[in-house]
């Protein structure tokens, strides 16, 4: 009886994880086929959605990225809102000028949202991970951040946040590299042959007639608007692009933090004091003492701060023009007003940007490719 027991046990278990584990993910195998048409041949990725393949689409033989949504109510949901912006990004942006990940097809498998997409490269976090967190070169950082800054700005002009800018949701088209050694650092470093990248993962896209959720962002690229709850705008993706520029240009996070009020004293350490209005208009009045940060240099996460922060500035590694106007640029974009941020407007018409928009006029003159 216990051993009839024990096998029925089994064979209910093996029958539940035909299609889902215990949190919800679809259970695959390489070669499995979703809807006689996508081919899974291996993982890519896994995020708390869900976790993204690499198939083969069988309808025209290429490969694609699908993004296969757990199945629990508010991941589909969200996956569902996802969609609705992809569809209309797609129909706004018919000529593909911006670097926007373009969604394929959608469709619904045993109550998965699946969302295939164009198949791109590493992302920008994973390729500074496997390359040891060197930066960036400074010419590479400008290509990056003028097609990303076009393709928010597109955002921003469709009524649209993204809410959820971070390296990881940059994506190379093409991850490819030349790879040198360097006798200095006694390692191997790769650099990209194409600089090219996409904006990816809308989940969090909030149109401006939605209902804005209080907290926005991942920890690391959340404006201070956000963290003080003063209401949030376009002005937070400004925010996150100045510090996703800085980590480029570093190889490392500007804010290492998990804790909100050491993280506004990280802010003042790079930027200077955050303005007493405000501190004033602030919610969260345990952050504030006398219209100031309530902040003890001298306490053991005081001490963390000034050791792991400086003016921002003395971040720069060279005097030279092209590394003021980066910086210059950043400085704009981790302004503390909101109100007084620059935009995205703004920032494609900063001088950090000068050779690449004369570029672009010999580029149709000429069909040269995009570079200073």
């Amino acid at each position: 009886m216990g051993q009839q027991r024990s096998r029925h046990r089994r064979s209910r278990k093996r029958s539940r994880s035909v299609e889902d584990d215990d949190e919800g993910h679809l259970i695959y195998h390489r070669g499995d086929m979703l809807r006689d048409r996508y081919e899974i041949v291996s993982s890519l990725g896994e995020g708390a959605f869900g976790k993204v393949v690499e198939c083969i689409d069988h309808t025209n033989d290429t490969r694609v990225a699908l993004k296969i949504i757990k199945n629990i109510d508010r991941y589909r949901e969200a996956a569902m809102a996802e969609v609705e912006v992809l569809e209309q990004m797609n129909s706004l942006d018919f000529d593909r000028k911006y670097a926007c990940v373009r969604m394929l097809d959608w469709f619904d498998h045993h109550g998965h949202v699946c969302i295939s997409f164009e198949l791109l490269g590493l992302s920008t976090y994973d390729f500074l991970k496997e390359n040891s967190f060197q930066p960036f070169p400074i010419e590479h950082i400008r290509i990056m951040a003028y097609q990303i800054i076009k393709a928010v700005r597109f955002m921003h002009k469709n009524k649209l946040t993204h809410t959820d800018l971070k390296p990881e949701n940059i994506l190379f088209v093409d991850s490819e590299y030349d790879i040198e050694y360097n006798c200095k650092m006694k390692r191997d470093e790769r650099t990209l042959k194409k600089p090219d990248v996409k904006v990816v993962d809308f989940g969090n896209s909030t149109y401006e007639h939605d209902h804005h959720t209080s907290v926005v962002s991942t920890r690391h690229y959340r404006a201070p608007e956000v963290i003080l709850d003063l209401g949030w705008g376009h002005a937070c993706d400004v925010w996150s692009l100045g510090c996703i520029l800085i980590e480029y240009y570093l190889g490392s996070t500007l804010f290492q933090t998990h804790d909100s009020k050491e993280h506004l004293a990280m802010m003042e350490r790079v930027l200077g004091p955050i303005p007493v209005h405000l501190l004033q208009k602030t919610r969260k009045r345990r952050y504030v003492h006398r219209y100031k940060l309530d902040w003890d240099e001298h306490s053991s996460s005081g001490r963390y701060v000034k050791k792991h922060c400086k003016p921002l500035k003395q971040y720069m590694v060279a005097q030279s023009e092209d590394h003021e106007q980066l910086f210059d640029l950043i400085q704009k974009m981790l302004e503390y007003d909101p109100a007084k941020r620059l935009s995205l407007d703004q920032a494609l018409r900063h001088p950090f940007f000068n050779c690449l928009r004369k570029a672009k006029r010999t580029q149709h003159v000429t069909g040269s490719s995009l570079s200073c």
